[in-house]
């Protein structure tokens, strides 16, 4: 599995074959986010979140609660930075 199937929640299958699938909000200790088909097993390092829906559902929620992309090792160091 690579990261660019948790991108784009395909889970490795091709998009467009999932308009009845439904999907998971996953997320890794880094805070990022991605989807995940829920009838998959999740892929080691990333946890369900607990939204289940269509993939919009999921991508629409993805987009209000991830406001910043900085992974959280970044924002951690950086606020202990003197700037």
């Amino acid at each position: 599995m690579t990261h660019d199937n948790l991108a784009t929640g395909t889970g490795g299958e091709e998009a467009g074959r999932d308009s009845d699938e439904v999907y998971l909000v996953v997320r890794n200790d880094e805070e990022q986010y991605s989807i995940w088909r829920a009838d998959r097993e999740v892929p080691a390092g990333w946890y369900p979140e607990g939204l289940r829906g269509s993939r919009q559902e999921c991508l629409d929620h993805i987009g209000v609660i991830w406001t910043d992309m900085r992974p959280l090792s970044l924002r951690r160091r950086l606020a202990g930075a003197d700037v």
